[in-house]
């Protein structure tokens, strides 16, 4: 190929990937995909911005960019944006992902009818390109034969999950990256139960989006015209506050709130639900307040409820003002964290709460609630993943309630256990990465419920004379102290992904014999569905689901009553490995609370450095 601006011939463009390669500075598998951008007619707009890449001898972004086909992981395609690559979020792999679903949803509904037209909801968060991107995947969808419900404006991922399912569509997409760094965009897919791509759907959107070369689509003001994409925010935001509000609990409502939406969509459905709910003294931090795709009064523009440091300002102006509680969820509105005065007196410290604390506090409070009002029933339940507090598998047991607990990450498999359990005996779904359910008004995570809940629980707690702190060391004291801890390994490109996999693989076949001192007496393995103990063969383990996670259970030989954890899995979303620790001291044990709970994060943080030590020597 040759044009006026001066570009090399398609030859000379060959030649210099063929010398790059050579020289080590580009992989082979980027250099293939390059040359589909280059040459292949469906990517003829993008060429020559590759040409002029290769011209510039941009190798190592040309890596980055194109050394594999951007994957869909637990919650669906997620990357960092840029013009060009297969590895990247752009017009092209976003336009592909949705020809890709309306592939596989089409040919799935001809041969399993449902008697329902073809029809998608999408909505979109604050991000940047968020709403381009949502407008062309709505265009896609429309070329496809589908009835578009699209949500105009920043609205939250459960409330995409709730028209979906409102709306009786075939799927969903929400263009969002949750917490991701500002550079971030995603696509999540969405089935026809409101919940994410679980098997075979996922590895069957997967093959077709692949499988994608050409692309239909159709304008979207013309589709608007011929009613082919219908705008029905109004309609949808007012019936998902309603289910929301279904949810909500008898209680005091004195309680002066602090909420921040960390720059994302929060205010358009918390707020609303918040005041319906009675809680008239709410505010909005101002400096959180505005939809910004950079996040720029967050600190490391990391929007991200996870992180305590989020908190930090927020404290500050909760205690300059006298309130009682702060609620922050993530920008697409589907996670939250809190902090909270430790006591009720003028002047008290404050406290962050953790996704497992959260959650195990969340899970007394929703289940005496059903106690007292006599909702309880033979056939109710919590659902958990593996990685999340066994405090709350504990709760439940005491209330005489199942617990599904054994889960893989990702709030998809709790929609699973929904629908395959029935969502009449469902009371409560909790992970740890603060995603929170109550309610079968969705089959996701549902940042705008679990704010509902936390403040109806805080609100009880004040007029009680309890704060959440106090409570959850009553909790501690009847079932035993948890304390729990998290940490990553960013392995980042090519490179990272193949470290990520030597490192799972050494695991398992070369595991540590011991973790801080503490023996590794059993491996349980979801991949394999084995469990292993010390110096014995495998045996079957029965794993809910398999997938790419191990569990080490470690024996504490100074306090054998203790129980020590850790986890290890990639992340589905990030370029990173996720390792997640547990400490366990039984109630008879505890003395003194705060020498118990010192004493386990100093274990957890020994477990922690032993384990970062024996990582980099694996992958160095």
């Amino acid at each position: 190929m040759t044009d006026q601006a001066g570009l090399c011939s398609l030859s000379e463009l060959v030649g210099r990937l063929d010398e790059a390669t050579a020289a080590g500075k580009l992989s082979a598998s980027a250099a293939k995909n390059i040359q589909t951008w280059l040459t292949e007619p469906a990517y003829a707009e993008y060429a020559p911005l590759v040409a002029e890449h290769i011209q510039q001898g941009q190798w190592d972004l040309l890596d980055e960019l194109f050394w594999q086909v951007i994957p869909f992981g637990t919650g669906g395609r997620r990357g960092k944006m840029y013009p060009i690559g297969a590895n990247a979020v752009n017009e092209r792999t976003m336009a592909e992902s949705a020809q890709g679903v309306a592939d596989y949803v089409a040919d799935w509904l001809r041969s399993h009818p449902t008697g329902q037209p073809l029809s998608c909801a999408i909505a979109y968060d604050t991000r940047h390109r968020s709403p381009e991107f949502a407008r062309l995947c709505a265009e896609v969808m429309a070329a496809n034969g589908f009835v578009v419900y699209f949500l105009e404006g920043f609205r939250s991922t459960p409330e995409l999950s709730f028209a979906v399912r409102y709306k009786k569509c075939s799927c969903g997409l929400m263009i969002t990256a949750s917490h991701n760094p500002p550079e971030d965009n995603a696509i999540k897919v969405y089935w026809s139960t409101g919940g994410q791509l679980l098997p075979p759907h996922d590895e069957g959107v997967i093959q077709r989006v692949m499988a994608v070369r050409e692309i239909r689509r159709i304008d979207f003001q013309q589709a608007v015209a011929e009613g082919k994409i219908l705008i029905c925010q109004q309609e949808v935001d007012a019936a998902f506050q309603q289910a929301v509000l279904e949810q909500r609990r008898p209680g005091p409502r004195d309680l002066k709130i602090l909420y921040s939406p960390l720059h994302g969509v929060g205010t358009s459905a918390v707020v609303p639900v918040l005041q319906a709910d009675g809680f008239s003294q709410l505010e909005v931090f101002a400096p959180h307040a505005a939809p910004d795709g950079d996040f720029p009064n967050v600190p490391g523009h990391m929007a991200n409820p996870e992180n305590p440091r989020v908190f930090d300002a927020l404290i500050d102006y909760a205690q300059a003002h006298s309130f009682d509680l702060i609620l922050a969820t993530d920008p697409d509105c589907d996670r939250v964290g809190c902090a909270a005065p430790v006591q009720w007196e003028p002047g008290a410290a404050w406290q962050t709460f953790t996704g497992n604390q959260i959650g195990a506090l969340l899970t007394d409070y929703l289940l005496q609630q059903a106690k007292d009002f006599g909702r309880l029933r033979p056939e109710s339940y919590v659902v958990k993943t593996a990685v999340t507090t066994e405090l709350i598998r504990r709760i439940a047991e005491d209330y005489g309630v199942r617990c599904v607990g054994d889960l893989l990450v990702g709030f998809k498999w709790i929609g699973g256990v929904m629908d395959e359990l029935g969502p009449e005996g469902f009371l409560f779904g909790a992970e740890e990465s603060y995603g929170f359910l109550v309610g079968g008004h969705v089959r996701d995570k549902d940042g705008v419920v679990a704010c509902m809940m936390v403040a109806e629980m805080t609100a009880q707690g004040k007029s009680a004379g309890w704060s959440l702190q106090q409570k959850l060391y009553e909790l501690f004291r009847r079932y035993g102290c948890h304390q729990e801890a998290s940490f990553s390994h960013q392995m980042p490109g090519r490179q990272g992904m193949e470290k990520m996999e030597h490192l799972m693989n050494h695991l398992r076949t070369h595991p540590p014999a011991q973790i801080a001192g503490m023996p590794v007496v059993a491996i349980r393995d979801y991949l394999q569905a084995t469990r292993t103990e010390l110096g014995k063969s495998p045996q079957p383990y029965p794993a809910p689901q398999r997938g790419d996670m191990l569990f080490f259970d470690l024996r504490d030989l100074a306090e054998p009553e203790n129980s020590y954890h850790v986890a290890v899995r990639p992340s589905g979303t990030e370029p990173k490995v996720k390792f997640y620790l547990f400490a366990y001291q039984p109630p008879e044990k505890i003395d003194e609370m705060d020498a118990v709970i010192s004493r386990l994060e100093t274990r957890l943080a020994d477990i922690r450095a032993d384990f970062a030590q024996y990582i980099n020597q694996v992958v160095q």
